[in-house]
């Protein structure tokens, strides 16, 4: 019953510490689970069956669990579960020789404060600091980073 016990807790830590370490991201459960029950295992093996059984025991654990994930990881069996797209967005980038500060231009949408602006046939998104409705015409107040303030045009 005790070799039972001692494989038992074993095998189960070492499932525990896969899942820990492949699957689930972060501390949880399971990772503590494992240890604690390849702990338990290792324990017991040193209690039951003396210093040179535990020894070998604990090294035998040691190195299977060393030599599983690096021949897990090596083999690239886990390349089909990774995720491999990649983002190509980008930010508001404004060309600044073609919107400046002073330029007119046109609402396309509402700005409710930000929205959507034609300035120098740019279609630009800009920011207001009051409601500006659809199709009225705006002027380029200033440009801050990657952002245009822009105001109602003066009559």
């Amino acid at each position: 019953m005790t070799v039972f016990a001692v494989v038992l807790l074993i095998v189960l830590g070492v499932l525990l510490v896969f899942l820990e370490i492949l699957v689930i991201p972060g501390t949880t459960v399971a990772g503590v689970g494992g240890i604690l029950f390849l702990g338990g295992g290792i324990y017991i093996s040193y209690a039951n069956f003396g210093t040179t059984i535990g020894h070998y025991i604990l090294l035998g654990v040691i190195l299977f669990i060393v030599l599983s994930i690096y021949l897990s990881l090596k083999s690239k069996t886990w390349n089909k579960l990774m995720l491999k797209s990649t983002i190509d967005g980008k930010t508001n980038i404004i060309n600044e020789e073609k919107v400046k500060k002073g330029d007119k231009g046109i609402t396309i949408t509402r700005l409710a404060p930000m929205g959507r602006v034609l300035i120098n046939d740019e279609n630009v998104e800009a920011k207001s600091e009051q409601f500006i409705d659809q199709n009225v015409e705006i002027e380029v107040e200033k440009i801050l980073d990657n952002k245009i303030i822009v105001k109602l045009k003066n009559k």
